[in-house]
């Protein structure tokens, strides 16, 4: 095996022999524009790069040394967005909070949706009320609630304190919703009060270990309440992630408009929300999720496709990396644009330059050896697909696939 190939095995997490196997297949269907030794090279490059601009000698730096200048970054970066958003302490979770729910609904970047009506989810809601949502806000009458709290709320509150069960069975009753059933509006943005929800969303916070849920269907984005006053690094870690979630509720949004042509679209929409297939195109023997395909039309390095006509515009696939919005809001983020699926292999395991693998351990203050890496195995797993898939003859294939779904159900 090619020494490159074998450092990007590392990386994903795959044994080497697997992966050389897909690879192969990968760069077979593709003319073999050696793809994999490219991105290995390129990544190389980028470390060597960053490490001296932290001011580390890449001959003589050890994983540890350079995960702690990271941590030492991302600290000075938290510092930098703060000041930025009119903040003056970076561990103020009561002031930060605010600050970042007004900046993020501000925004200027595409948040359209195609998602559920609000009078169709409150019927919806009236068919199963959700007992420990009407409990937690003081109502006997489910007309009661939805007359006076917004259903955006309601059904983000439904994710945080109703049982897995109680979800379960309202999901399926989607098998029954229709095209008809859905429209296309803004993205919500919500900051829940601590004191309206008090302690509930602590145990959704600690099994999920993120303040922050959404709803696909309902083009929802919450950020939850923390029962804690000071909180380092609490900007630099919700702001990428609300960003991360905004692309999921789009991403999943021109995958429902793209199906909406096809008979049975309520199962799709359950089939979807409960169990989220990964098999919507097969690309070389290799079955690559929907989040990809979209990733490879929004970047906006290909042009936008007459078979997603008429039901998906140029807009609906607007996708954008967290940091590539996070660097315009503070110029000092630069140094993280088009890292995300950047890495060294040290002990076993990897060291990443990932944002979001970095703020998960700063915020949690974690050691060396029990660092994140599962960004920057995700990002390079998608960055690997999406540069095979502009291959032409790769992108062929795609093509073929997504023509024949337009006219055929998807099986899931």
């Amino acid at each position: 095996m090619v020494d490159m190939t074998k450092q990007l095995a590392q990386l994903v997490g795959v044994q080497d022999q697997l992966f050389a196997l897909m690879i192969e297949q990968l760069e077979s269907a593709s003319a073999r524009p050696s793809i994999d030794i490219r991105l290995s090279t390129e990544i190389v490059a980028k470390v060597i790069y960053h490490e001296r601009a932290l001011g580390l000698d890449p001959e003589d730096t050890t994983g540890e040394e350079l995960y702690n200048s990271l941590l030492s970054l991302v600290e000075l970066h938290d510092s930098f967005l703060v000041k930025r958003l009119g903040g003056t302490n970076p561990a103020d979770v009561s002031d930060m909070l605010p600050r970042i729910y007004k900046l993020i609904c501000n925004l200027k970047i595409p948040k359209s949706v195609w998602v559920l009506k609000h009078s169709v989810a409150k019927k919806l809601i009236r068919s199963l009320p959700p007992k420990n949502v009407m409990k937690q806000l003081g109502y006997r009458s489910i007309d009661s609630m939805i007359k006076r709290e917004s259903i955006d709320e309601i059904m983000i509150g439904t994710r945080v304190v109703e049982s897995n069960t109680w979800h379960k069975n309202f999901i399926e009753k989607y098998k029954k919703l229709t095209p008809s059933d859905f429209e296309s509006r803004e993205a919500t943005f919500l900051l829940l009060d601590g004191e309206k929800w008090g302690s509930k969303t602590m145990s959704y916070i600690k099994s999920h270990h993120q303040n922050i849920t959404h709803l696909k269907e309902m083009g929802t984005i919450a950020i939850l309440p923390i029962p804690i006053n000071t909180l380092p690094g609490i900007t630099i870690a919700l702001l990428p992630r609300l960003l991360f979630y905004l692309n999921e509720l789009r991403t999943y949004s021109t995958y429902f408009k793209h199906q909406q042509v096809h008979p049975g679209f309520g199962l799709m929409l359950v089939n979807t929300l409960l169990d989220d297939p990964s098999r919507h195109v097969n690309i070389a023997g290799q079955h690559l999720h929907w989040r990809i395909v979209h990733r490879h039309f929004g970047s906006g390095n290909v042009k936008h496709p007459d078979f997603f006509e008429p039901h998906i515009r140029p807009d609906d696939l607007f996708w954008r990396k967290a940091e590539d919005i996070l660097y315009k809001i503070e110029p000092a983020l630069h140094f993280w644009y088009e890292m995300d699926y950047v890495g060294v292999y040290a002990n076993h395991a990897p060291v990443s330059f990932n944002l979001m693998d970095l703020t998960v351990d700063y915020i949690n203050k974690r050691s060396y050896s029990k660092r994140t890496y599962f960004h920057i195995r995700e990002s390079l797993w998608n960055e690997l697909f999406v540069r095979y898939l502009q291959q032409e003859s790769v992108y062929s294939q795609l093509r073929m696939q997504i023509n024949h779904q337009v006219m055929e159900p998807l099986e899931l």
